[in-house]
C-alpha cells in the first residue's frame, strides 16, 4: 500500500479519537466521512393509507352496484318480481341487514374482549380451555342449524337470529384477544410494574396497545362472518337480504336472485374495507414497520 492511502501519524479522520491507544468514532457521525459529520437522518413515516387503498375498491363497488341497476332496469320482470323487488323492499332488506350486522358486531366486541383480558389474568387462566372450548363448538355448530335451535327456544324473530350470529362470531375475536395479550413481553410488563404502573395502568397503557393489531385482525374476520351468517336470518324471521336470496331461489325469479346476491358480496367487501382502513389507522405508531 503506497504512503498516500494511509493516515498520516497523529491525524485521525473527523469524529474519530484514540481512548488507550485504540480508535473510536463518535456516535451520531457519518460513516462515509462527510465533513462536519452531519448525524444521519431518521426515516419520516409516510401516510398510512395510500390512495390506491382509498379508491381502488369504493370504485370497483361502485361499477359493480352501478352496472347491476342499469341491468335491472332494462330487465323484463313478472308480477311477482315487482311485487318481491318494489316497493322499497330492496332498501328494507338491505337495511334490515345493516342492522343485523352492527348490532351483533357490537355484542361480539362487549362479550369477546372483555372475556379475553379476563382469561389471560392469572386467576382465571385455568378456565381458558373451556371458554375457548365453548367457542369453537360455537362455531364449529352448523349456522343454519344453530339458528333452527334457537328458533325452537326462543321462537321466531330478530333475538333468535341476532344471539346465532354473536355465538358464531365470537370465536375469532375472543381467540386473537388471548393471542395478542399472552404474545406480549413480559420484561416489558415487568419494567412497566417497577416503575410503579398499577395492575390496570398496565394493561390500558401497555398490553392493550401492544394487542391491538392482533384483535382488530379478529374484529374483522368477526364483521366479514356476521354478514354471510345474516343472510340465515330469513330463515328466522329475521329479514336481511336473505329474503331476497330465498325468494329467488324458491321462485325461481333469476332477477331477485341476482339482485340479493351482488347486494350481499357487495356489502361483504365493503365492510372489510371499511375494517381493513380502521385496521390500518387505529394501530398505534410505535409497532409500525419501519418507524
Amino acid at each position: 500500500m503506497s504512503s498516500s492511502a494511509r493516515p498520516s501519524p497523529g491525524r485521525r479522520p473527523a469524529g474519530e479519537h484514540e481512548v488507550k491507544g485504540l480508535a473510536f468514532r463518535d456516535e451520531g457521525e457519518d460513516d462515509g466521512g462527510e465533513e462536519g459529520g452531519a448525524p444521519r437522518q431518521s426515516p419520516v413515516a409516510g401516510p398510512r393509507v395510500g390512495w390506491r387503498k382509498l379508491t381502488f375498491l369504493p370504485v370497483v363497488l361502485i361499477a359493480v352496484l352501478l352496472a347491476t341497476w342499469l341491468w335491472y332496469r332494462q330487465a323484463d320482470l313478472d308480477a311477482l318480481s315487482q311485487n318481491a323487488l318494489g316497493n322499497g323492499q330492496v332498501t328494507k332488506a338491505l337495511w334490515q341487514h345493516v342492522q343485523l350486522t352492527v348490532i351483533s358486531t357490537f355484542f361480539v366486541l362487549i362479550i369477546a374482549i372483555p372475556l379475553g383480558i379476563l382469561l389471560t389474568r392469572k386467576a382465571f387462566r385455568k378456565a381458558t380451555p373451556f371458554a375457548m372450548a365453548f367457542a369453537n363448538m360455537g362455531q364449529a355448530t352448523p349456522a343454519i342449524g344453530l339458528l333452527a335451535l334457537l328458533v325452537i327456544w326462543l321462537g321466531i324473530g330478530r333475538r333468535a337470529a341476532l344471539i346465532g350470529i354473536i355465538i358464531y362470531a365470537v370465536l375469532p375475536v375472543l381467540s386473537n384477544t388471548i393471542a395478542g395479550l399472552k404474545a406480549n413481553d413480559p420484561t416489558l410488563l415487568e419494567a412497566a410494574r417497577g416503575i410503579g404502573m398499577s395492575p390496570l395502568g398496565v394493561l390500558a397503557r401497555v398490553e392493550l396497545p401492544l394487542a391491538v393489531p392482533l384483535i382488530l385482525a379478529g374484529v374483522r374476520t368477526a364483521l366479514v362472518l356476521n354478514v354471510g351468517t345474516a343472510t340465515l336470518a330469513t330463515f328466522g324471521g329475521g329479514g336481511g337480504l336473505g329474503v331476497l336470496i330465498t325468494t329467488g331461489i324458491t321462485s325461481q325469479r333469476m332477477p331477485v336472485l341476482v339482485l340479493g346476491s351482488i347486494l350481499t358480496v357487495a356489502l361483504a367487501l365493503l365492510v372489510d374495507w371499511l375494517a381493513s382502513l380502521a385496521e390500518l389507522l387505529l394501530r398505534p405508531r410505535g409497532l409500525e414497520v419501519g418507524t
